[in-house]
């Protein structure tokens, strides 16, 4: 679980000479499809020997049991991932095998063509992968289309985003295709008495209106049922926090939401007596942003979550398994802990919890504090002399747990407020915790 999100990439390319004899007819190009394969992306180019404008050659591919996809003349180039692809193409699976590029002789001149493709594969990678998990659009009380939102996020270099509107699931099935951001289903549940994010699931309730903790059980049990993963939303906000019973079947809570304020700073010390109380709560964050404006604005902060790959299903998962690290915003800066093989959200087995916490830190401004945290409080405190890298160790022999957090001095605001936060990685110390 190193701070990576580097990923693993191969390609090839292929050449294939058109005779004008072959006009008319459909060409496939075949290729083998490598094991683990997350996404392709397929360009081509037809030479025609100084007159391109000459040779017409539409594009398409099959996999090894059908068309994925055709384009004609309309497109030079085309991705197909496992939740998104380009229009015209199907997502899905890309199973290993043979595939094919698929031609359409058009029109090809007297002398023939040449055609050049090129197909690049992004392989399944564990890496980090970073987004935002709380935003509204126009299907709700936003302004952004959800275009203008995926627009952004690309624009910042995120990975995900959910578009959480309230009590409403169109925008689910209206995401944009033509973007690199996956986009994962997602409903804020609003209530009088506290919201709650339903993420995953594309239409995880039908009727959101509730009265009392019977009701909010039974849509928490639906959600479930439909493949939902929860988020207890901004539970320490003045004006919409969660007054419901926190004992609902939930897998994390938003300790961060929007600009840091003195709300998440009473989320965060509320979580940290869960922590202590030995529940394994996960937490993660949320712009929640609605509009453009000076201080909310999207993947601000910004979730970073441990996935072995870049769909839905296991960006979840890393977060279900307290995979996470929440920054300030998509740049940074950002903490890792390792202990052996074992990182954030893991837990270390008790033969191995002697060994030191390596604290990897990596953005880091002079005058930077970084703290540690377990279940005895704070631990310790080390402010960056220098901005960039930093690697620390601690001794967390007899900790149930150890987090780390990232202070920095804001000019903007001219206050210090948290820059990073990481979940725990936890001890295997064999000691019963009681409350």
């Amino acid at each position: 679980m190193a701070n990576s999100n580097a990923q693993r990439r191969s390609s090839a390319t292929f050449k294939r000479y058109i005779e004008h004899s072959e006009q008319s007819t459909y060409i496939e190009v075949p290729f083998q499809m490598p094991e683990q394969v997350e996404e392709i992306h397929v360009r081509y180019q037809v030479e025609a020997y100084g007159r391109e404008s000459a040779a017409v050659i539409d594009l398409g591919v099959r996999d090894s049991v059908r068309v994925r996809g055709w384009s004609g003349g309309a497109r030079q180039e085309f991705n197909i991932a496992q939740s998104q692809a380009t229009p015209g193409y199907l997502p899905g699976a890309l199973a290993p095998g043979e595939w094919a590029v698929l031609h359409n002789a058009y029109k090809v001149p007297e002398e023939g063509c040449t055609v050049t493709i090129d197909i690049e594969f992004m392989h399944k990678t564990p890496r980090w992968l970073k987004g935002d998990l709380h935003t509204h659009s126009v299907h709700s009380d936003g302004a952004y289309t959800l275009e203008e939102n995926a627009a952004i996020m690309e624009s910042l270099g995120c990975d995900f985003i959910a578009m959480t509107d309230h009590n409403t699931s169109s925008q689910n099935l209206a995401y944009p295709r033509e973007t690199s951001v996956l986009m994962i289903p997602g409903t804020e549940f609003t209530t009088n008495f506290g919201h709650s994010n339903f993420l995953g699931a594309m239409s995880p309730m039908d009727d959101f209106r509730v009265t009392e903790m019977s009701d909010v059980h039974e849509k928490f049990r639906i959600a479930r049922e439909r493949g939902a993963k929860i988020v207890l939303n901004h539970t320490h906000c003045d004006h919409c926090p969660w007054e419901w019973d926190f004992e609902v079947d939930h897998d994390g809570v938003e300790v961060w939401n929007g600009p840091w304020d003195e709300r998440n700073r009473r989320a965060l010390s509320w979580w940290q007596e869960q922590l202590v109380k030995g529940k394994r709560l996960v937490a993660v964050g949320g712009s929640d942003v609605h509009r453009p404006g000076p201080y909310v604005k999207h993947a601000m902060p910004c979730v970073w979550v441990w996935s072995e790959e870049k769909t839905v299903e296991r960006v979840l998962d890393g977060i279900v398994q307290g995979h996470v690290v929440i920054t300030h915003a998509p740049d940074g800066p950002f903490a890792n802990l390792q202990c052996g093989e074992f990182g954030i959200g893991d837990e270390v087995p008790f033969d191995q919890a002697d060994q030191d916490v390596v604290v990897q830190l990596d953005g880091l401004r002079a005058g930077d504090l970084v703290r540690l945290y377990s279940e005895r409080g704070f631990e310790e405190e080390i402010a960056a002399e220098t901005d960039g890298e930093r690697t620390l160790r601690f001794d967390a022999k007899e900790r149930r747990f150890l987090r780390a957090e990232i202070w920095r001095y804001f000019q903007q605001v001219e206050r210090t407020m948290m820059a990073a936060l990481t979940n725990p990685i936890y001890f295997n110390t064999n000691v019963i915790v009681r409350d």
